[in-house]
């Protein structure tokens, strides 16, 4: 059953990308956002592609994988493709589903738009893409 409005506005509230968002711009985005479903072992984002969308993982576990290696494992609350959406460049590695997944799924363009128009957004955003830029620069290299 597709996710109501109020259901997807209680979701993004808690999601740290979007802390200090007011109600009125979580609104704007659960507008726009659609409930997406994956079975395990489908690729929801691929290395190498342009990204066309924004995820949010509702229920489920994801696995993001690079040359075979598995980087992270993201379940719900987690979110991934702002990168790609932000710059229009290729994805960096795949998003895989690891069992029956839920993710709430926000078109490049809906994205685009919205930080356009939206500074606080905006801002939110930034901030948590830039802590997740610092939190990889401090990771040891091999």
């Amino acid at each position: 059953m597709p996710m109501t409005k109020k259901d997807k506005v209680n979701l993004l509230r808690r999601v740290e990308l979007f802390s200090g968002v007011s109600a009125r711009s979580l609104s704007l985005i659960a507008d726009r956002a659609v409930d997406i479903t994956f079975a395990p072992g489908d690729f929801i984002v691929r290395q190498g592609q342009v990204g066309t969308g924004f995820y949010l993982v509702v229920s489920g576990r994801v696995r993001v994988e690079r040359g075979g290696e598995v980087l992270a494992r993201l379940s719900a609350g987690e979110f991934f493709g702002e990168l790609s959406v932000l710059d229009q460049m290729p994805r960096t590695a795949h998003v895989i589903a690891d069992e029956p997944i839920v993710c709430l799924a926000l078109p490049s363009w809906d994205f685009t738009k919205l930080l356009e128009q939206n500074p606080k957004i905006t801002l939110s955003v930034l901030r948590v893409v830039a802590r997740r830029l610092r939190a990889a620069a401090n990771l040891p290299h091999h």
